[in-house]
């Protein structure tokens, strides 16, 4: 677990938006899981930031949740069906485990959805990938965020996305490890990596000896 100050802002900078989205439940592998974005305003505005939306789109939908509350309730069921299915197939691939088959179909269906209404827009001089968001479906932010998961999955990089390896506490975010060496294990030195440093020196300092004692820090 990285430290925020704003938790619409956890969990972002893992190198992937699918993966920011699976980091926005904070301690994902504990029995005590924090979910960041627990309304559709949330939601909205985490993608707003993550540049899924752009500002008018985003007002736009907050408008008619507001108008309809179904609407947004309905989507917040699919956006967390989407997330735990992104996250267990990162964390099953991250440690050697084949993807569920479940997951999978979670991410089909979301994937099938967005890219019926995907489309290429020219923009200036270049083409991209865009959506087409005319009709201002309430889910539309799920769309691009199922795609990136489906290209990381059938990518080259998929090796080197790993979870924190924080498995006392159950920290659970998921990271691309570019570093040269590629042996990053934690979210951050500043989190999970602190955290364990702390708990390896007290375990070596409350250890008893063969004496029955336990061991005194001045001792090290």
């Amino acid at each position: 677990m990285t430290e925020e100050n704003d938790p619409l802002n956890h969990g972002s900078g893992s190198g992937a938006v699918c993966l920011d989205y699976a980091n926005t439940v904070d301690w994902h592998a504990s029995s005590h899981p924090k979910n960041a974005l627990d309304s559709y305003e949330k939601l909205v505005e985490w993608s707003r930031r993550q540049g899924l939306l752009d500002s008018e789109a985003a007002m736009g939908l907050v408008q008619r949740a507001r108008a309809r509350k179904e609407l947004g309730d309905m989507t917040m069921g699919e956006a967390d069906s989407l997330r735990e299915a992104i996250y267990g197939l990162f964390s099953a691939t991250s440690h050697g485990r084949p993807p569920g088959r479940k997951e999978l179909d979670v991410l089909n269906a979301h994937l099938s959805r967005g890219m019926a209404r995907s489309r290429i827009a020219l923009e200036g001089k270049q083409l991209r990938w865009g959506w087409n968001g005319d009709d201002m479906s309430p889910d539309m932010m799920l769309w691009p965020i199922a795609k990136s998961a489906a290209e990381l999955l059938t990518s080259g990089r998929l090796g080197q996305v790993k979870e924190c390896a924080n498995e006392v506490e159950g920290c659970g975010w998921l990271f691309l490890d570019t570093s040269r060496s590629h042996n990053r294990v934690w979210c951050s030195m500043e989190g999970c990596g602190n955290r364990a440093k702390f708990r390896a020196y007290y375990d070596r300092h409350n250890r008893p000896n063969s004496a029955g004692r336990r061991s005194s820090p001045r001792a090290s």
